[in-house]
């Protein structure tokens, strides 16, 4: 498949705000360790409030799909999270203006655009434990590989990313007040944004991709 039509995008958004649900006390937990207790609360209830946005006003095309998501989460996803994946969505939308189904490489380069508006609005590098670590190596892997991507590979990268947070320092927000008290606890950022790639690789690939067991993985 490696590619995303417009019908795709929105299952995406509902797919993803359905896993942040699911997911919303693991967050929450994570952030209650170094930040404000609330990440999960408030991913789910923006990504929430997107796709009802999505389902009232159905998007011509992908590009108004994240367009829409986009400025829902400014709207109502409070911190950092909502600019920070506002966005995310923005970037894509910029890239894939007008199109109603997003190729492989139309796909990778959307992605790689993210991640530049990522480090630009965040002033964020690899090693300062935020979503950015997990960016980083997941859309590296994309830009590597040449073949049809593999879900297990990628999921792989997904994992391994995430759980390497774990031993950083955090080196921006309200985490790095912690300092060294910050290590031993997941990013909760790049958590969140592992399930927004498990949900889009399960949706773009043709074979899919397994969700990871995070309860009790990143705990």
């Amino acid at each position: 498949m490696n590619h995303l039509s417009t019908d795709t995008f929105v299952s995406f958004v509902e797919a993803y705000a359905n896993r942040l649900v699911e997911m919303r006390d693991v967050l929450n937990n994570l952030d209650n360790r170094i930040g404000d207790g609330d990440h999960g609360t408030n991913m789910a209830r923006g990504f929430s409030a997107a796709v009802d946005k999505l389902k009232s006003t159905p998007p011509p095309d992908v590009a108004v799909g994240c367009q829409l998501v986009a400025m829902t989460l400014l709207g109502s996803v409070g911190g950092a999270s909502g600019p920070l994946y506002s966005t995310v969505f923005m970037k894509l939308m910029a890239e894939w203006k007008g199109l109603t189904e997003v190729n492989r490489v139309q796909l990778q380069q959307g992605l790689q655009a993210a991640l530049d508006g990522l480090i630009a609005r965040g002033k964020a590098s690899v090693g300062d434990k935020t979503m950015v670590d997990l960016w980083t190596p997941v859309v590296r892997r994309l830009a590597e590989t040449e073949s049809v991507w593999d879900g297990a590979d990628l999921m792989a990268v997904v994992k391994e990313a995430v759980l390497g947070t774990k031993d950083m320092i955090a080196k921006k927000g309200r985490a790095a007040y912690l300092g060294a008290r910050s290590q031993g606890t997941c990013d909760p950022g790049s958590l969140s944004s592992a399930l927004f790639f498990e949900e889009l690789f399960a949706a773009v690939l043709p074979k899919g991709a397994e969700r990871i067991q995070w309860h009790t993985l990143a705990l």
